[in-house]
């Protein structure tokens, strides 16, 4: 499943937002029951799991733990804590938990991002800055692609 491309919607006073028609026929496609929505670890941003997606990094992450490691355990607490389970209404609407607004600096307009397995969800402020770390990203990917 990939997820590609970037979409503008905006919120309604409640919190909630159409998840863009192209990404919900990927998910039907692929016949996913649920998402999961957390904040993204190291950006200012959402992000939208399937829930097949969502499982599978739980258990990387799980297997990788050591019980008996603290800050470990801490780390696959905090990771999984902060999830929220998200379901569609009939309209392909979801509700962004007001949390979850407030950390992405969301007040109506949002740019949703496909990020291959995930769907990112951005202020539309947020993620126009992107667009100026177009450059670095190439030369990362320049760098990370050399033999």
């Amino acid at each position: 499943m990939r997820f590609t491309g970037s979409i503008d919607a905006k919120t309604d006073e409640k919190g909630r937002v159409f998840v863009p028609s192209v990404f919900r026929k990927i998910l039907q496609k692929e016949e996913e029951e649920g998402l999961v929505l957390r904040r993204d670890l190291f950006e200012p941003c959402l992000v939208l799991y399937p829930k097949s997606v969502w499982d599978a990094r739980v258990d990387a992450i799980r297997a990788r733990t050591n019980p008996f490691d603290r800050r470990q355990q801490q780390a696959l607490r905090l990771f999984t804590v902060d999830a929220e389970n998200i379901t569609l209404d009939s309209s392909g609407r979801m509700l962004i938990p007001r949390r979850y607004l407030e950390h992405a600096s969301i007040k109506n307009d949002v740019r949703f991002n496909g990020m291959d397995e995930v769907i990112e969800i951005w202020s539309k402020q947020a993620a126009e800055g992107l667009e100026e770390k177009q450059k670095e990203a190439g030369n990362i990917l320049e760098d990370m692609m050399r033999l």
